[in-house]
């Protein structure tokens, strides 16, 4: 019976009725409107949490109840942590799937105007490059800007679908990059070259050199993974 509040609240949105950061009915309002119970409507705010559709808080006042949010890169990285677990999503194809979203962004973003959003990207980049060359930064961290530096180079296209996806396979692969990473003996040398293809990744993107974006993405994942037999094993 939940899935009534689902299609609801997708008319709502799609109407334009409920917008992100409106709050939502609450439970008895919306359990007398359709004529379900309050735990059929938990379970719908439950679900929609779990997509990224609401955030819920409990308690009385104005904070309290269920507040329309859209954060789709999170419950997608989460859906598709799940089924890579599963084995149902072969590591393999997700890092083919980056490379065909990395390369095709990078030469869009070479063509893509100026503006200051875009000088604040690489700048942002720039830093992340900076702070990856650190010695004393922690692996962790380390994985940390990678990601971010990559899901920021992507958005210079200008797609925020593809922006979003990258998000989420970034997510989805933090876990098997952390496994490829212990299991490799030099992964010091392998780091200073991961810092290496990373600054030239940036120069590309810096002087509009889309094929070379392009090609030295595919070159620095294809390499990185090359490294451990995680993505081909799974």
């Amino acid at each position: 019976m939940y899935t009534v509040v689902l299609d609801w609240l997708e008319e709502r949105l799609r109407s334009g009725e409920i917008s992100v950061g409106d709050k939502l009915p609450g439970e008895r309002h919306l359990a007398e409107e359709f004529g379900i119970s309050r735990a059929s409507v938990r379970e719908a705010i439950r679900i929609l949490d779990a997509m990224g559709l609401v955030r819920s808080s409990t308690g009385s006042g104005p904070s309290a109840g269920a507040i329309v949010i859209s954060e789709p890169s999170a419950a997608l990285g989460w859906a598709l942590r799940m089924h890579v677990a599963t084995r149902a999503l072969p590591v393999r194809d997700l890092v083919q799937t980056r490379l065909l979203l990395e390369t095709q962004s990078a030469r869009e973003a070479a063509a893509a105007p100026d503006s200051p959003e875009r000088s604040a990207v690489l700048g942002r980049a720039a830093e992340l490059v900076a702070a990856m060359e650190e010695p004393a930064l922690p692996d962790k961290d380390f994985h940390a800007h990678d990601a971010q530096f990559h899901v920021l180079l992507a958005s210079l296209a200008g797609n925020v679908v593809v922006e979003t996806v990258m998000a989420s396979l970034r997510q989805a692969t933090i876990g098997y990059v952390q496994e490829t990473v212990a299991g490799i003996e030099d992964w010091p040398a392998v780091r200073r070259t991961l810092q290496d293809q990373h600054r030239g990744i940036l120069e590309s993107f810096q002087q509009r050199r889309g094929e070379d974006a392009a090609a030295a993405l595919h070159h620095h994942i294809t390499w990185f993974f090359g490294h451990s037999d995680v993505a081909q094993d799974r």
